[in-house]
């Protein structure tokens, strides 16, 4: 392992003491960071357009879901208006017919029979 470690050593030597070897290694080190760095911008920008993404479809099923909520709750109180409605309606029904029924005559009057 330490024969391997040392030949990438000398060889990388022998390059650094070349100018036109060390001005090719310079580029391709830099041209390497150059695209890893645009790699990485782009995972990022990729990143924020899903992010945005997905925050819409978040902001458009809550929506949906809070008018949901409500239609179901405004729901339960017509429900509860209407039993209110209708024990009155049945209320008042049942005192007009119970004053149908009543013969109708004046304080003083005596009855025919």
């Amino acid at each position: 392992m330490n024969s391997n470690l040392g030949s990438v050593v000398a060889a990388g030597r022998t390059m650094a003491a070349k100018a036109t070897s060390r001005k090719w290694v310079l580029t391709a080190v830099a041209l390497f960071f150059v695209l890893q760095l645009y790699f990485v911008r782009e995972l990022l920008a990729a990143e924020l357009l899903f992010g945005v993404a997905f925050g819409i479809v978040f902001l458009i099923v809550a929506a949906f879901y809070i008018v949901g909520t409500i239609g179901e709750r405004s729901l339960g109180l017509t429900e509860a208006g209407v039993r209110a409605l209708a024990q009155s309606a049945r209320r008042g029904y049942a005192g007009i017919e119970d004053l149908s029924k009543r013969p109708f005559h004046r304080p003083h009057s005596e009855s025919a029979r």
